[in-house]
């Protein structure tokens, strides 16, 4: 209970039961293994801000702003039939990342599974028009609400089958690091990828 609520919402959960051994974690890998961005991101991030924050983005090219407000629906954020492709590979754990962005994703993955992730920040998938509307306000796109994306790790020696598995489906998919021993997030340069403390979203709205 709490007064900061002062209207109506409504709460839907689903619960389940899996077979023992069919449940894909965010933590069921180790060093030496490879992170595969699959989709594109900031995807919601792009609607909820392109929506919220119109006031603040009148100087935007029109298309570009409208197409981060229709993102929810083009490109979409539903992760599930990716997922569910991955999870017939020889996938290690998947993760959608959502609030925190991808950074927070990435870290969620990496404390998850004991280890230090290591990212290629040129090779990372982003949603134009959601970086357009993150430049436009001054939001990091790395800590930006990025659901309708799909992070997979996958062994190396699984890595070309499953790239040519997603880009036989239509999902545009990306190698954008790889797992070693250690904890956080890195880039190739050793530089630190922080676990952003508040999602860009809930910073600016």
């Amino acid at each position: 209970m709490t007064a900061a609520v002062n209207r109506p919402i409504v709460v839907g959960q689903m619960l389940g039961l899996a077979e023992t051994g069919t449940v894909v974690t965010s933590g069921g890998f180790g060093p030496g293994d490879v992170v595969l961005q699959v989709r594109v991101a900031p995807i919601e991030g792009a609607a909820v801000l392109a929506r919220a924050a119109a006031d603040r983005l009148q100087g935007m090219d029109p298309i570009v702003l409208e197409a981060a407000r229709a993102a929810l629906d083009r490109p979409g954020i539903s992760v599930v039939e990716p997922a569910l492709l991955a999870a017939e590979l020889d996938v290690k754990a998947l993760h959608d990342p959502t609030e925190g962005g991808l950074a927070a994703g990435l870290h969620e993955m990496a404390y998850a599974a004991g280890v230090r992730i290591r990212i290629e920040r040129e090779a990372v998938l982003w949603f134009e028009p959601g970086t357009s509307v993150c430049q436009a306000l001054g939001a990091d796109p790395w800590s930006t609400l990025a659901s309708g994306t799909l992070l997979a790790v996958f062994p190396a020696e699984a890595v070309a089958t499953a790239l040519a598995a997603f880009a036989e489906q239509g999902h545009r998919v990306a190698v954008i690091g790889t797992t070693g021993l250690g904890a956080g997030v890195i880039d190739t340069d050793g530089d630190p990828i922080p676990w952003p403390e508040r999602d860009e979203v809930a910073r600016l709205l």
